[in-house]
């Protein structure tokens, strides 16, 4: 039950059986957004495996960036279900990619994905900051009276 205004936009629907990830165009782009990141961990996985290092240390990063990758694409699914701990879960991965990507050390061959991953979780986590509290359709103001 939802209708097209004037100019393509969509107007939000008061139907209980919409799910709600449907009325909130901003769970989507933030799922999307948490591909890109869980695309991005994969990428870092590949290059570890390319690169020459000790066994050891290869298994730790490729073992953490497969965590990481699982873990956004969790939460990625949960956006786009609209489950309620998703918007949690993708504000703590945006929150904690940047510190990812620095601890990493952007040096030559992870300097890409490094920025990437910082850049694309400053942009998670203020999404999601921004969007937050938005459950619904809003009421009317209180200036309106009946």
């Amino acid at each position: 039950m939802t209708s097209r205004l004037p100019g393509g936009t969509r107007e939000v629907s008061t139907d209980p059986t919409e799910p709600m990830a449907a009325t909130l165009p901003s769970r989507r782009v933030t799922a999307v957004m948490l591909l890109a990141a869980a695309a991005l961990d994969l990428t870092r996985c590949g290059l570890t495996v390319a690169t020459i290092r000790p066994a050891g240390e290869a298994a730790m990063l490729v073992s953490a960036g497969l965590a990481a990758a699982g873990i956004s694409l969790w939460t990625a699914h949960g956006c786009q279900r609209g489950a309620r701990w998703s918007g949690c879960v993708a504000f703590l991965i945006g929150a904690a990619s940047a510190p990812q990507a620095a601890a990493s050390g952007f040096s030559a061959v992870y300097t890409i994905p490094d920025a990437a991953t910082a850049i694309l979780g400053v942009l998670v986590a203020v999404g999601v900051l921004a969007t937050a509290g938005r459950g619904g359709q809003p009421g009317p103001p209180e200036s309106w009276s009946p």
